[in-house]
């Protein structure tokens, strides 16, 4: 076994019981963790895979899970056709929250995991047993969509001491049925920060773009653009060219905010003529005054 292939992380998966997602968020010392940890696939399971990774675990796993078999058993068999299982770590959770974390005694101190309802938090060449303790507590205690509880839990584990070695990538994928752009796959979201020197911060901000741009606006978020939003848009827009400074047939000004909305990748955030986004709009004044 070469060096290369250690890929000693702490990591969490995840399960959420009302949406039915699925996900895995993990930082690591380690180029492009994203790349080689975390599984999943919406209706089937999460798997995060590490420390000297053995990524048949992750194909393999969801196999296994996709035909009945639980977190635990999906481990047990994964560990017992393995020569080398006794150097691998693993986290699993299946779709129907059952989860399951397996620490080979050969893997780098400190390492061990935490599997509980829904969730499974490891980590190996950690500072200390703090690291996942945090990821566990955090995730039963925070409120919020499934993505936010592993973020929050991530980061936390970093602040309890984290990877001895060091920072540099994280990734956090979650899974839905239909729930990837336009409904085509099932990645809800699947972002990763390959080398950063504050990776699990930039992963925060990146997911935080990833919900502007594409999450659908909630309850309060959509306003009607009344005469005063109306001359404050047409300023902005026509500041940024979108709109002539002479223009004044209310479809130039449609089309002028149309235009901005979708060269801004806000297609999931446009509304009806006659509306917008409270999002979008603030976006709109800030880049202004950018």
């Amino acid at each position: 076994m070469k060096q290369k292939d250690l890929v000693a992380t702490f990591s969490i998966v995840g399960f959420d019981p009302t949406t039915k997602e699925l996900g895995i968020a993990v930082q690591s010392k380690f180029l492009g963790v994203g790349a080689v940890v975390p599984w999943a696939k919406a209706g089937v399971g999460a798997v995060a895979t590490q420390s000297y990774a053995n990524t048949t675990y992750g194909p393999k796993g969801l196999e296994l899970m996709a035909s009945g078999k639980t977190a635990q058993e999906t481990i047990n068999l994964l560990t017992d056709e393995d020569e080398d299982r006794a150097l691998r770590q693993v986290g699993i959770v299946d779709a129907n929250g059952n989860a399951a974390t397996f620490t080979g005694d050969n893997c780098f101190d400190w390492a061990g995991g935490i599997a509980e309802e829904h969730f499974a938090a490891q980590g190996n060449i950690l500072v200390s047993e703090e690291t996942v303790k945090a990821m566990a507590e955090t995730f039963k205690g925070t409120a919020g969509t499934l993505a936010e509880r592993l973020l929050a839990a991530l980061d936390a584990a970093q602040e309890a001491g984290g990877d001895s070695r060091g920072k540099q990538s994280a990734a956090l994928l979650i899974v839905k049925e239909e729930g990837g752009y336009g409904g085509y796959n099932d990645r809800a979201i699947d972002l990763r920060v390959d080398d950063h020197p504050d990776p699990i911060k930039e992963l925060i901000r990146i997911y935080e773009l990833q919900q502007l741009y594409f999450s659908k606006p909630k309850e309060g978020d959509v306003i009607n653009i009344d005469e005063e939003t109306m001359i404050e848009i047409s300023k902005a827009l026509q500041t940024l060219g979108y709109l002539r400074v002479d223009a004044c047939k209310t479809e130039d000004f449609a089309e002028a905010l149309n235009q901005f909305i979708l060269t801004e990748n806000f297609e999931e955030r446009q509304q009806e003529k006659g509306k917008i986004d409270k999002k979008v709009l603030q976006f709109l004044i800030n880049k202004v005054g950018q």
